[in-house]
This record gives structure tokens, C-alpha cells and sequence, in this order.
């Protein structure tokens, strides 16, 4: 008989040489991946050496998640594996993508226990598109720094991107959502602009005072080392601080601006762009600001 030929090899001997169960070898038989090569006088399926090599590609493309129509493409000439392959990584990227924003959403509800209405929220905010997460942040810099008579703020804003790139990390997916949620609250909004505008230049006039703190860290990083020494803010040694920071600057104007500022949330804001955006941002340095504002009191009073 045919299936008794040592060249030949019935269903159940293929299925012992490559270790696929003989139920898949069907299944790939019918779909006409790994054909038949001939039939016995009973009709039985029977396979050579040839046979053998195909149900290893096989098996490795569908290993490799090929869908079997693409497996068949590939093997009937119509395709190459390559091709095949680029169009999988593509959407493998495009799943991993999808995946990373699950997680992150998930690990965000984690951590607030939310309920289900900010759930589904965050959710949506995660996966919105390019354009309407643009839209978003578009409204929020026209409502926040719309109409301030500052050039160099209106080149900044306008250069100034808030953008989660099309791989984003489950940090910046996170940091998305929790800046997403900010600057589409009113009291938020109304905050900073209130905010911007003490420290938006009169014009003809100079700088407001107290505008420095915000765009020059190494007033913070001053702070940051006299707290180190032990320097207390309502003490004599502050004040000399002080006087280093902003010489004979109205001191209360500083202190307005700088209380603006905490009681918007700019720096908590700025920690979140600088997350979204993917990069290194310096420390928090709100332990710092509330250093200065106690300190600005305490001249304040005396």
C-alpha cells in the first residue's frame, strides 16, 4: 500500500515527526496549507519529506501570530514572509499602544479608586485623538493666556506644544490624564489666568515684580539651599534671602504674584507638562515656593 512506503507518510506519522497534533494537521490540510501530496487507494491524506518543512514553517508563522489565509499567502507565492511580517509589526504596535493606554487608565483608577463614571472619563480622555486632545489644550492656552500684552509670551505660548506622542509611556499616558482633567476646569483656568496676569508686563513698564520667580529657577534653587542650611524663613537670615532675590522690589507685589501662583497650582501644572512631553523635570519645588511665601510674610509684618 501507498501509506506503507518509507517515503510516505500518513496524517498520524506526519503528526509524530513534527510533534503537531493531528487534528491541526487537518485543519491546515483543508485550509490548503500543508496539502496532501497524494491519497491512498482508502483515501487517506499521505505526506512526504517536503510535507515536513512546510508544517515547520507553518507552525513557526502561526507561532509568530500570522493569521493561516496570510500563512497560505505566503506560501502559494502570492506574498512574501517580509511583507507579511511588516504588516504585523504595524499592527502589533498599533495593539501595544492600545494596551499601554489600558494599563495606564487601569493603574490610574488603582490608585484614585475611582468610580465607574470617572472611570469611563479618564478613558475617554486617554484615547482621544491627535486633533482632539490639540483642541483641548488650544482652548485652554486662548482661555488662560489669550489677549496678554507680553510678545515674549505670546512666542512662548505659541511655540509651546503639550503633545502625548504616538508611543506614549503608561507615565505620560497618566501624567495625559490627570493634565486633561485640569485644564478643562473652569476654576483651574480661572486661576492661572489670574495669575498670568500679575505677571504680565504694564505696558511701558517693566517686569512685574515677583514674574522672576516662575521663570528663573535658580531663585528655587537658591531656596532649596538655604532650607537645606537650616534657614528658617522668618528669621533675619531670610530676609538677607530676600534681599539677594529681589533687591528693593515691592515686596508685597512679590508676594502677591507668588500666591497666585501656589494657589493656581503652577507648579503641580508645569510637572504634568513636562511629563506628558517626556521630559526630565526638575523637583518639585513647591516646598520651596511655600518657603518664600512665609518668608515675604514675615518682612510683610515687621
Amino acid at each position: 500500500m501507498d501509506d506503507e512506503r518509507p517515503d510516505v507518510l500518513t496524517i498520524g506519522r506526519l503528526a509524530h515527526r513534527t510533534g503537531v497534533p493531528v487534528r491541526t494537521l487537518r485543519f491546515w490540510s483543508d485550509e490548503g496549507a500543508v496539502p496532501p501530496v497524494a491519497r491512498s487507494a482508502a483515501g487517506y491524506r499521505l505526506y512526504d519529506a517536503e510535507s515536513v518543512a512546510r508544517v515547520e514553517l507553518v507552525r513557526t508563522l502561526r507561532e509568530l501570530s500570522l493569521g493561516l489565509d496570510d500563512v497560505c499567502r505566503v506560501l502559494s507565492g502570492r506574498t512574501t514572509v517580509a511583507e507579511v511580517a511588516d504588516a504585523h509589526v504595524a499592527a502589533l504596535d498599533a495593539q501595544i499602544r492600545s494596551l499601554k493606554v489600558s494599563r495606564a487608565v487601569l493603574s490610574t483608577v488603582a490608585k484614585r479608586s475611582s468610580t465607574v463614571e470617572e472611570t469611563a472619563l479618564m478613558n475617554r480622555l486617554a484615547r482621544l485623538s491627535a486633533a482632539e486632545r490639540k483642541q483641548i489644550v488650544d482652548e485652554f492656552k486662548e482661555e488662560v493666556f489669550g489677549g496678554l500684552d507680553d510678545p515674549r509670551l505670546r512666542d512662548r505660548m505659541r511655540t509651546f506644544s503639550i503633545e502625548l506622542p504616538d508611543d506614549p509611556t503608561p507615565e505620560q499616558v497618566d501624567a495625559w490624564i490627570e493634565l486633561a482633567e485640569l485644564v478643562r476646569d473652569p476654576g483651574f483656568r480661572s486661576r492661572l489666568r489670574t495669575w498670568m496676569e500679575l505677571n504680565t508686563p504694564v505696558p511701558g513698564q517693566g517686569r512685574p515684580p515677583g514674574a522672576s520667580i516662575w521663570w528663573a529657577r535658580q531663585i528655587v534653587q537658591t531656596v532649596a539651599e538655604v532650607r537645606k542650611g537650616g534657614v528658617a524663613p522668618e528669621g533675619p537670615a531670610a530676609a538677607e534671602v530676600l534681599f539677594e532675590l529681589f533687591g528693593d522690589a515691592d515686596r508685597a507685589a512679590v508676594l502677591r504674584s507668588l500666591e497666585a501662583g501656589i494657589e493656581a497650582g503652577a507648579e503641580h501644572y508645569r510637572r504634568l507638562v513636562a511629563r506628558v512631553r517626556g521630559q526630565d523635570s526638575s523637583p518639585d519645588a513647591t516646598e520651596e515656593l511655600e518657603w518664600l511665601a512665609r518668608a515675604l510674610r514675615a518682612t510683610d509684618q515687621t
